[in-house]
């Protein structure tokens, strides 16, 4: 297999030593509390599955669809975002239904980038963002994304020491893994820099509703001629509970949506047609959904994070995502978070991603993903204070 060249591209899974030390663990009959994938756990709402069902039963949805999603849906997404950050899209040129976020932004990039073209990356990030590239035969340039550093700046500095220039930008705010958050004017400052050195832009907006203490994620799209440059990614695994449906967009710039759609177009015929006609209730009626599911995942946050600070692990609480970005304890720091995780799994019986599998910039730090209930994430506490030696 590692004759391919794609998959010889490809760097190591680091997450799979942690999930194969999970499954070795369970296998022996251990109960190992999971945060380290953001998989949701709650149910899809029912108005949505009953959609489903309902549509699945009308053999005319059972033919092939449209690998650009049906006009209904496209439209409702549109719908979406006029309401929700006063972005009027139109549903023909400028969105493109995809198989979940994932699916849309590694196509795009084959779509949009040749190979050996830079694109710039952060780091760490969500892995898709370096391995699209990867697959898409493009140059990964690290845009490193810590604490202690000022992003916009780091992003310009990247861009000028590079040549020939980047192709392409990749943001993902609310950001996963960091949980890092930007305000309007970030995206402003991004526009206006990709339109000076004629650089396109793509934005994962997965965590658009999963925030927290008043804070409001901005949209890309809403600085003014954004559409100029780039497109957004979004989709309805998080705000309704839809992981396992597929269902994501791309939204925006109509040259590259159209390019996302002609590659399409010889890839697949769409996703079953009873899925997308359910996903336009979530977006046409369910506006009530997400800002209960964002509830939930405060209250996981606030039990976790009191937890860890009980047990001496003190760690900022995120305004945004799914997720916590916990900097590894100082005294186990030195062991990097892939033999960090691997302890915890031994000896708390707790299982977290390694911040390593997000980029190297991520090492010193371990992910939480928020997808147990508050007992559970109590349980888990213990079994961390066991661990660290409290």
């Amino acid at each position: 297999m590692d004759e391919f060249y794609r998959i010889k591209r490809l760097p190591p899974y680091v997450f799979a030593a942690v999930n194969e030390m999970k499954y070795r663990a369970r296998v022996r009959g251990e109960d190992i509390i999971d945060f380290g994938m953001g998989n949701p756990d709650g149910a899809t709402p029912q108005p949505i599955v009953d959609k489903l069902v309902a549509a699945a039963q009308d053999p005319r949805n059972h033919r092939y669809s449209q690998s650009k999603g049906i006009r209904g849906l496209r439209k409702a997404m549109a719908g979406w975002y006029q309401r929700r950050f006063n972005v009027e899209l139109d549903p023909e040129t400028e969105v493109v239904v995809t198989l979940g976020s994932k699916e849309g932004l590694s196509h795009l990039l084959m779509a949009v980038i040749g190979p050996g073209e830079a694109v710039l990356v952060p780091n760490p990030t969500y892995p898709i963002h370096a391995y699209g590239v990867v697959l898409a035969g493009g140059d990964v340039i690290n845009v490193f994304h810590k604490e202690e550093v000022d992003f916009f700046a780091e992003l310009k500095s990247a861009y000028l020491r590079t040549w020939p220039r980047p192709r392409l930008l990749i943001l993902n705010f609310p950001h996963n893994p960091t949980t890092a958050t930007v305000e309007a004017g970030f995206f402003e400052q991004v526009v206006a820099f990709a339109r000076e050195n004629d650089l396109l832009v793509i934005h994962d907006l997965a965590y658009a509703d999963i925030a927290f203490d008043g804070y409001s994620p901005p949209s890309f799209l809403a600085a003014p001629h954004a559409r100029d440059v780039g497109v957004e990614c979004f989709t309805l695994s998080k705000s309704y509970n839809m992981p396992g449906w597929r269902v994501g967009f791309v939204c925006g710039n109509a040259r590259m949506v159209h390019a996302l759609s002609r590659l399409k177009s010889y890839l697949d015929y769409g996703m079953f047609q009873p899925i997308q006609i359910a996903s336009t209730v979530a977006l046409n009626e369910m506006d009530e959904e997400p800002p209960k599911i964002s509830r939930l995942y405060q209250e996981r946050r606030d039990v976790l994070i009191d937890g860890l600070r009980r047990i001496g692990w003190t760690v900022p609480p995120p305004k945004a995502t799914m997720f916590v970005w916990a900097k590894i304890p100082e005294p186990f720091r030195a062991m990097g978070s892939l033999e960090f995780s691997k302890m915890l799994v031994e000896k708390a019986k707790v299982a977290v991603a390694p911040g390593v599998g997000f980029g190297m910039a991520g090492d010193e730090y371990v992910r939480f993903a928020l997808v147990e209930n508050e007992q559970r994430v109590r349980q888990a506490v213990r079994g961390l204070k066991t661990a660290l030696g409290g």
